[in-house]
């Protein structure tokens, strides 16, 4: 037995109650919603204890949810010491008002986007990101302050010293200046930074590499996937939007043709649209991409739902027709019965597993198809003095035929279309033609 009883020091998870709301035509049936809710809860520290449900036809304007069960949530506040209620559903200012005072203090209310840009707020790592997480939460937060010195607004109903300054009014003025000067300056540095990254896309746009991007369900496995495909130590954990910000890594196919592979930001259902909004200069990889995965997660039961999810963001941002490749990943979860309906439903994707390596040839195998849908058979005479055009056909290219000749070398080779503009003076006529 110790003299002294230790005591932790470590913060305590706070204590969630999850409340969902079922109405017709919803995509996600409601307790699955909820299931995604709660990991999205425990990625950001919070132990979910209770969930309370209700079916509507649509919400009701003053506080989301009917009274019956604004009633028995503050009935589940108090005998479970919950700490935080978190609503699946966006939820307005004043509807978030008048829970909050329903439920009392010091009990926090907060919705689906709220929870998504904390958890987001905790795993931006670059300059980039941070300030696209900040310009979010500070347009999250705008319509919902209130004012600090309410008291001192009552005052001007009485009349006489001190009740014609309106303290309380003007300082709620006073902090939406200073949160609209600060989103502002979070759009011009932001700016600042986007215009960075256009030079280096523009790079990338003109460098003959085929562009492949890694899109899809946040904690599909893409993170893993690009560690499997390029040796890469990409973080990679089981926890939702693990990685935000996106990682490019080069990659050479067996045949020696040269590749990007960038890992974007993960998506989710209910994605908030000023995350999409503020995110659109990092999913900017996955517009000017030639090729994007859609990497999915292979054993999970809203397979379907998360790859609609996938397609209206990428609608969105406006990649929906770029060519596209579904891969289900995670197939070492799948059993033997589950794989055949996967292959049944979806015959034309290649199932892997980032885990295992299992079809990762056959996915780099489909890599080399796609990039080599467009691409053209030159016949080349390059003189030995061009150094740098031979480069690129042997970069960039797959050589067919090579001979040295006296003082030049001959060449049959497929290369991109994007680099065969810069060939052509090298072609002879018939190629040219």
């Amino acid at each position: 037995m110790t003299r002294f009883d230790f005591i932790s020091t470590a913060p305590s998870p706070e204590r969630a109650l999850l409340v969902g709301v079922e109405m017709r035509g919803a995509a996600w049936p409601v307790e699955r919603s909820l299931d995604e809710l709660e990991r999205l809860a425990d990625t950001a520290g919070a132990v979910c204890v209770a969930r309370v449900t209700q079916r509507l036809e649509r919400p009701y304007p003053k506080t989301f949810i009917g009274s019956g069960k604004v009633e028995e949530i503050c009935g589940l506040v108090k005998r479970l010491d919950i700490d935080v209620v978190i609503f699946d559903d966006d939820l307005t200012p004043s509807q978030q008002t008048n829970l909050e005072r329903a439920v009392g203090e010091p009990v926090k209310i907060i919705d689906r986007t709220a929870l998504i840009l904390d958890i987001f707020g905790l795993h931006a790592q670059t300059r980039e990101g941070r300030l696209q997480v900040q310009l979010a939460q500070l347009q999250y937060l705008l319509p919902r302050l209130r004012g600090m010195w309410s008291h001192l607004a009552k005052e001007q109903t009485r009349g006489g010293i001190g009740s014609r300054f309106g303290q309380g009014e003007s300082q709620l003025e006073v902090d939406r200046r200073l949160i609209r000067n600060r989103i502002a300056t979070v759009r011009r540095e932001l700016e600042t930074v986007d215009r960075r990254r256009r030079v280096q896309s523009k790079e990338r746009v003109s460098s003959p590499a085929f562009r492949v991007a890694l899109a899809g369900y946040t904690n599909a496995g893409k993170s893993s996937l690009l560690n499997r495909l390029t040796g890469s130590n990409v973080l990679a954990q089981d926890k939702l939007f693990a990685t935000l910000d996106p990682t490019t890594r080069s990659y050479r196919l067996p045949g020696g043709r040269q590749l990007t592979l960038t890992d974007t930001v993960g998506f989710i259902q209910k994605l908030p649209h000023g995350l999409v909004d503020a995110f659109k200069s990092t999913l900017t990889e996955a517009r000017e991409a030639d090729l994007i995965l859609k990497v999915a997660d292979a054993s999970d039961e809203n397979l379907m739902r998360q790859l609609d999810a996938v397609d209206a963001v990428l609608e969105e941002i406006g990649s929906g027709q770029t060519p596209a490749v579904v891969v289900l990943n995670k197939m070492d979860c799948v059993d033997a019965f589950g794989r055949a309906d996967l292959r049944r439903i979806f015959p034309a994707a290649v199932c892997v597993s980032a885990l295992t390596g299992e079809g990762v040839d056959a996915l780099v195998s489909r890599i080399a198809e796609e990039a080599a849908a467009t691409d053209r058979m030159l016949d080349l005479t390059i003189p030995y003095s061009e150094g740098s055009a031979l480069k690129l056909v042997h970069d960039f290219g797959q050589v067919m035929v090579e001979e040295f000749e006296a003082r030049a070398v001959h060449i049959v080779a497929k290369v991109p279309a994007r680099i065969a503009g810069r060939l052509m003076a090298y072609a002879d006529d018939s190629t040219a033609a």
